[in-house]
């Protein structure tokens, strides 16, 4: 039986049961006439998802969290029509049902499929057992699903409408520069000599591909029977087309390894599965990813250390939302200390490859 990972709705984060029933009955047959039951995801720190459950079926639903949010983030209807797109080709993405603008005032959202299985990180339960062999297979399915994911051909798809391929990278390096000093707080030493190292040392894209661009772990479902297959892939909020290898580059800075320094660690928070006998380095799971993929991979150092830094952004936002008081989860109320380690990390990474 999959472990429960979802909670009592938060204060706050309540949500108007009449309408989204209605719309549910709208757009989905056969149900019992029992009433809606709500639970909200306990894991999760940008959009705020939620179980929906009528007598058998459940289903989840995403929303943007409360108070103004940054241009272009959150942005529901652009989810929900990137899954539309992806699910077909790549069924572990979840199948989305509807859409609702919510246009009399309240956040937009949509609603999709629930998948049910264990999701590997720091929360999992503790009776779950990972033999040494079965984190490496775990290591390798995460390489074959990016590589399957980047196989895609994007031009088959509405997501050739969508997005802009061209200038991707210029974009996102530029970009996150901007959103950090839209939502910055506090100065922090070294962010200037990070971005203009970066600015000046953008690589030039080999390909374009459709891109998760928030591959983890903790986005990640296993099969509770088999923890080696792979069965959900969740968070396509930032999925694109641009450059495989900021995919990649992404995944990486999620990926901690034991041998890691504690700045690295105190900046991710607690210290993921990863770092268990088994699972492969950084290095090795981009010499897969390579060789699965046939990519070249010699500029993944700036890949890299650009990653850390878009983290800390993603880590900034929120944090600045809660020091707005634009939501009131206590788990970010610590982010800035995070933002600071990962950016000196990042730092750190431009004088070796990590």
């Amino acid at each position: 039986m999959s472990p429960k990972d979802t909670i009592p709705v938060r204060e706050g984060e309540e949500l108007d049961l009449n309408i989204i029933e209605d719309l549910i009955r709208q757009h989905i047959s056969g149900l019992s006439d029992a009433p809606l039951e709500v639970e909200q995801f306990f894991l999760g720190s940008s959009n705020l998802t939620y179980q929906l459950r009528i007598g058998d079926w459940e289903a989840v639903l995403r929303r943007p969290p409360h108070g103004p949010v940054a241009p272009k983030a959150h942005d529901m209807e652009r989810e929900y029509n990137i899954l539309k797109e992806i699910n077909p080709h790549f069924p572990v993405a979840p199948k989305p049902y509807f859409f609702y603008p919510n246009e009399e005032g309240g956040k937009p959202f949509f609603v999709m499929e629930r998948k049910k299985g264990i999701v590997l990180d720091s929360n999992m339960p503790e009776d779950i057992e990972l033999s040494e062999q079965t984190c490496r297979s775990i290591s390798q399915t995460m390489v074959d699903h990016l590589v399957k994911l980047h196989e895609i051909d994007y031009t088959q798809t509405n997501l050739n409408e969508m997005t802009k391929p061209e200038g991707f990278l210029e974009r996102q390096v530029h970009g996150w520069i901007n959103r950090y000093e839209q939502s910055k707080t506090d100065h922090i030493a070294g962010v200037d000599e990070l971005t203009r190292w970066m600015a000046n040392h953008i690589p030039k894209t080999q390909e374009s591909t459709i891109i998760h661009y928030d591959y983890k772990l903790n986005n990640i479902m296993f099969d509770e029977d088999d923890l080696t297959k792979l069965i959900g892939l969740f968070d396509w909020e930032m999925t694109t087309v641009g450059d495989p290898l900021a995919d990649l580059g992404v995944a990486m800075s999620y990926w901690q390894e034991s041998s890691d320094s504690e700045l690295l660690k105190k900046g991710l928070g607690n210290e993921p599965i990863t770092t268990r006998p088994g699972f492969m380095t950084r290095e090795e799971f981009i010499e897969a990813y390579a060789k699965k993929s046939g990519r070249d991979v010699t500029d993944m150092n700036f890949y890299q250390t650009f990653a850390y830094f878009k983290l800390a952004v993603i880590c900034q936002q929120i944090y600045y939302r809660w020091k707005k008081g634009q939501t009131q989860d206590q788990r970010f109320s610590k982010l800035n200390l995070f933002v600071e380690n990962l950016i000196e990390y990042a730092l750190y990474s431009l004088e070796r490859k990590v």
